[in-house]
């Protein structure tokens, strides 16, 4: 079970991140960009992830993953917190988070884990 305080401890491990609301949801950002929501409606995480990952997790494990007509256009994917393996999280989030943070911030941050 992959709790929404797992899943805050994951993302403000990171520097330069925030939490707040976003579109009446809590949200995670860094550099002002999105790293990930937590849907009050389903009370799970939403992820970024590529069209062709979601559509690739969809497939292979729809007891974990899944979308909705909302989220069908924009590149994310649900999970079912019951279901989420901890290390897939850690590593989106870490994915997601080094696309949309300042490279100055990803450096000195790869140095301090030396």
């Amino acid at each position: 079970m992959v709790t929404f305080e797992d899943i805050r401890a994951i993302i403000l491990s990171f520097p330069d991140t925030t939490e707040g609301m976003s579109w009446d949801a809590r949200s995670f950002k860094v550099n002002k960009k999105a790293i990930l929501f937590w849907n009050p409606q389903y009370d799970c995480p939403v992820f970024k992830v590529a069209f062709e990952e979601r559509d690739f997790l969809l497939e292979v494990d729809p007891d974990t993953f899944f979308t909705t007509d909302h989220h069908k256009p924009w590149p994310f994917i649900l999970g079912r917190p019951e279901r989420l393996d901890i290390d897939w999280v850690k590593t989106n989030i870490e994915r997601v988070w080094r696309a949309q943070a300042k490279k100055a911030t990803i450096k000195a941050f790869d140095l301090a884990q030396l």
